[in-house]
């Protein structure tokens, strides 16, 4: 909670200055500072006044230590980002467009309140990196802007078929979708349920601290991403974020096998059970592991775009009680996916209860709480006696992705296929062989 000292206000008006100001500020010991003129947090002293340096951090001055200050312009951004000027001669760049849907890399501080808000356009995120010019021709467009735990599976649908249209129109080389973290993982799946066979690379990418922060991975998780779109012989959607705590590489993730493993680590993101798809380091070298499909400009995409909003996912965990289930049931849930203990247990004081609403019509399914491995119903009693109550497990399936995969099913192919569609790997989304080695946590 901000809170704007009445010491700091009366002082503010004697020099005819406001918050937000970009000021310029030399101390009685000669120090001289620059930046933007912060509300007060109710634990700042009354007597300190906050600027927002030009470096991103934020300093404390004392006002009686303050010699001189004024207002000065604020360092200028370039406006617009067609870059035209910046394109070096004679070269035949790809064509990217970068789609806006929110998100903190599409965040900078606002200098008035200090809250952290979404940009306008993604213009303005990419006014402030013009090697960009140097490395693709950019388009942009903003579908919307939210931040992602506001997304709905309408959302996701919206979101599919801008970009469907864009892909087909066979304009341009990649597609980047700047998104928040949250719920990036889950976009991602959507998108590659939604569009299918598509000729060449969407990528999502986010950042877990805003474009003007000094720490911010925004820089280097964009960058490289349009070099990714624009250069690497791929197709298919993915999520590229940081590959480690340092500025030094970026991972590109499968669309229905990454998840978000940590909530503020620049590196916060993992493939699950499998390598990822190529590492690009920061001078733009692209290292390969795992090809699955490579650029074709004579593939033409098939779009499934509708996705239900009657489909529910739900954590076990010892003494849940039945009417959680049959609350989700009376609320008209179709498909049902409960991330089980182990590999893909509940209580036996829901047995009756799932054998009910089975019964009634609704398809459950089975995740595992555990992030690596995958469900094995038959090892044990409990799961053995699910299965009979007709609980379908879903192999190594991330919990994210199949509540994503019912979704979409529901949406676009009703209630009847439902099980034969969730059992069926259709974009990467189950792994045949669980690999036994590979990255488990940080």
């Amino acid at each position: 909670m901000a809170m704007n000292s009445n010491l700091i206000d009366f002082y503010l008006r004697r020099k005819k200055l406001e918050y937000g100001d970009y000021v310029s500020i030399r101390m009685v010991d000669g120090s001289k500072y620059r930046g933007y003129i912060m509300p007060k947090h109710e634990f700042s002293a009354e007597d300190i006044l906050v600027i927002k340096l030009d470096n991103g951090y934020n300093i404390g001055l004392r006002i009686d230590k303050i010699d001189e200050i004024n207002r000065e312009e604020p360092p200028k951004i370039r406006e617009g980002v067609s870059l035209e000027d910046d394109y070096p001669q004679g070269m035949d760049l790809p064509n990217i467009l970068v789609l806006g849907v929110g998100g903190t890399i599409l965040s900078r501080v606002d200098y008035v309140t200090g809250a952290v808000r979404s940009a306008v356009s993604a213009e303005e995120l990419l006014s402030i990196l013009p090697e960009v010019g140097k490395i693709a021709r950019i388009d942009t467009d903003i579908i919307m802007n939210k931040y992602s735990e506001h997304l709905t599976p309408r959302d996701w649908s919206i979101i599919a078929k801008t970009i469907y249209e864009y892909v087909s129109s066979g304009k341009y080389d990649g597609i980047v979708v700047l998104h928040g973290t949250d719920t990036l993982g889950y976009t991602a799946a959507a998108l590659s349920f939604a569009i299918q066979n598509c000729p060449i690379p969407v990528i999502l990418v986010g950042s877990q601290r805003s474009s003007d922060r000094p720490s911010s991975d925004a820089a280097l998780n964009l960058i490289s991403t349009i070099r990714i779109a624009g250069y690497a012989d791929i197709a298919g959607v993915y999520v590229a974020m940081h590959g480690g705590t340092s500025d030094n590489i970026v991972v590109l993730h499968k669309g229905t096998r990454v998840r978000k493993n940590h909530t503020s680590r620049r590196d916060a993101f993992q493939s699950i059970d499998v390598e990822p798809i190529l590492t690009i380091d920061k001078s733009g070298g692209i290292h390969y592991n795992n090809i699955e499909l490579k650029r074709d400009p004579d593939r033409y995409p098939v779009l499934y775009p509708d996705f239900s909003e009657d489909v529910a996912l739900v954590k076990f965990y010892p003494g849940m009680h039945r009417n959680i289930l049959i609350s989700l049931v009376n609320s008209g849930v179709k498909a049902l996916i409960i991330e089980g203990t182990g590999l893909g247990h509940i209580g036996g004081h829901l047995f009756d209860t799932i054998g009910a609403i089975i019964r009634d019509g609704v398809k459950v399914f089975m995740t595992s709480q555990c992030i690596w491995g995958r469900v094995n119903m038959n090892v044990y009693d409990t799961g053995r006696i699910l299965m009979k109550l007709g609980v379908v497990p879903l192999e190594n399936m991330i919990s994210e992705t199949a509540y994503v995969k019912a979704s979409w099913a529901l949406g676009n192919f009703g209630e009847r296929e439902l099980v034969e569609i969730m059992r069926t790997n259709i974009m990467g989304e189950m792994i045949e062989r669980s690999p036994i080695y590979g990255e488990r946590g940080f």
